[in-house]
């Protein structure tokens, strides 16, 4: 198959205070977070069989989710870079797609147009950007995303972390979810080049931007609403996506 899903679910939750239970698994509207994701990855058809890559409490996420998926061991919590790299041996697509489990709220007809613009242009790398209206309410956990630096063609220049931002780049309300999809050769050609510069010692994916970039690849973008990428990383953005599906 050309394209294949990968989603990142190896996650503690600590910030959910869900010790007892993988992060992924932790409920809304009485389901595990991965599930509603999941549900929309199982609209698109032609995929190769998705991956998962877990680790806290691995077994649990297996026993949930059956044997319907591919699974793939991060061991230790290095980064997002790093829990792609530890799906390599799983991965057969040409392309692939890198989600989270938990966002649960993405829709499979804006991932459909992220691989079709993927595709079209023959990208390298390619990615959704979510535009906001403020920082504050549902939008607050999206002050933390990188922002979105554009050129004069409004061709993408760099994506700058949160805490390495400027003042006036935190004004810019075009934000990364992170969410990416990759020529699988360039990507297993160039994930080792991402470095661990940060005091944590993790890798992450969007340094794969940076690196594209340098070798004079266009990056390929697509607008997303920010209600689809919205993830749930505390008791309170739980609550509050469970007062929107409500109101829904």
């Amino acid at each position: 198959m050309r394209n294949q899903i990968v989603i990142l679910a190896g996650g503690k939750g600590k910030r959910m205070g869900s010790g007892s239970v993988p992060k992924v698994l932790v409920m809304l509207n009485n389901k595990p977070l991965i599930l509603h994701l999941l549900e929309e990855v199982d609209k698109i058809h032609q995929l190769a069989k998705p991956v998962i890559v877990v680790g806290f409490m691995a077994d649990q996420v297996k026993a949930v989710l059956g044997d319907g998926y591919l699974y793939a061991t991060q061991k230790e919590q290095l980064g997002t870079a790093h829990a792609v790299k530890c799906a390599k041996s799983k991965v057969t697509g040409k392309d692939i797609l890198v989600l989270y489990g938990d966002m649960p709220f993405i829709k499979a007809e804006s991932l459909k147009k992220l691989m079709r613009l993927h595709h079209e242009k023959k990208s390298k790398l390619s990615l959704f950007t979510a535009t906001v209206p403020n920082f504050t309410g549902n939008f607050s956990s999206l002050n933390h995303f990188g922002r979105i630096l554009r050129g004069p063609q409004s061709q993408i220049l760099k994506i700058t972390e949160y805490k390495d931002a400027a003042e006036e780049e935190k004004q810019i309300k075009e934000v990364n979810p992170g969410i990416y999809m990759f020529n699988s050769e360039w990507l297993w050609n160039n994930i080792n080049k991402i470095k661990s510069r940060n005091a944590q010692g993790e890798y992450y994916l969007t340094d794969a931007v940076e690196i594209a970039i340098g070798q004079g690849e266009k990056i390929y973008s697509l607008p997303i609403g920010p209600c689809e990428v919205l993830g749930i990383n505390t008791r309170e953005e739980l609550l509050q996506a469970e007062q929107a599906i409500a109101k829904a």
